[in-house]
């Protein structure tokens, strides 16, 4: 799978109602930073179902 934002390979893939999207770790932490500015990540982290692989 490829970055949703460039032509690298996806290092996180986040899937909800079917649909999968890539990200590298440079545009993830991108988006993260953008996130953690707004209230948005407030109370977040109970929604969250993540599945850590190795």
């Amino acid at each position: 799978m490829e970055c949703h934002y460039c032509d690298r390979a996806a290092d996180i893939a986040v899937e909800k109602d079917g649909i999968k999207v890539g990200v590298c770790k440079e545009h993830f932490k991108e988006q993260m930073e953008q996130l953690a500015d707004s209230d948005w990540l407030d109370g977040v982290e109970e929604d969250l179902d993540i599945d850590r692989r190795e």
